[in-house]
């Protein structure tokens, strides 16, 4: 599962313009229910979790949604919980709905949320299933940058493996409080996922 981030003061690349588009949180229940297709009690879980829901809007129409956590993110593929600081987001579980794709509508959620989250909040992370082009090509567009993967190691524990030995690649070691594994070349295999 590659990894990217985005900090605070990072180039947020200009995109095509969408001008119906708008995004915003909502705790509607039977809202949220409706779009994502959860039942109401896990969507009241979430929220009550401190996770904010996301929706991308053409005009008044919802086209796309996602999930922000502000205090406990997890990744059940791996059984994964990692405290979130105050100063971080992770941005996970983000779909756009099938009529909506192709249009550029996720890159525009994603720098919505980023605008729209407290001057505070200095870091935003994401990941996106291997083999997701539509998702990494979207999550690069908005100016994320791929700093590492989730991998296993010879004993079949999971580690963060880094493209490189930057800053940022620690800081998403330390993030989802994984032990580093041995680098991969470069970003570029990421992009060939």
């Amino acid at each position: 599962m590659p990894l990217g981030t985005w900090w605070r003061g990072d180039n947020l690349p200009q995109l095509p313009p969408l001008p119906s588009f708008s995004a915003r949180t909502s705790t509607d229940i039977s809202l949220i229910a409706e779009i994502t297709e959860l039942s109401m009690q896990e969507v009241d879980k979430r929220l009550g979790e401190k996770n904010l829901f996301y929706i991308a809007y053409m005009e008044e129409t919802p086209t796309s949604y996602g999930w922000v956590a502000t205090r406990e993110g997890y990744i059940l593929e791996f059984q994964l919980f990692f405290p979130i600081h105050a100063n971080e987001r992770y941005l996970w579980d983000f779909r756009t709905l099938p009529e909506w794709r192709g249009r550029g509508i996720y890159p525009h959620l994603l720098q919505g949320i980023m605008r729209q989250e407290p001057a505070q909040v200095e870091r935003f992370w994401i990941g996106y299933a291997p083999g997701n082009e539509a998702s990494r090509r979207g999550i690069s567009k908005a100016g994320f940058h791929f700093v590492g993967e989730f991998a296993f190691d010879g004993a079949h524990k999971l580690s963060f493996e880094t493209f490189d030995m930057s800053e940022r690649s620690l800081a998403g070691a330390a993030f989802y409080q994984l032990p580093i594994l041995v680098q991969k070349s470069s970003e570029q295999d990421v992009q060939g996922a």
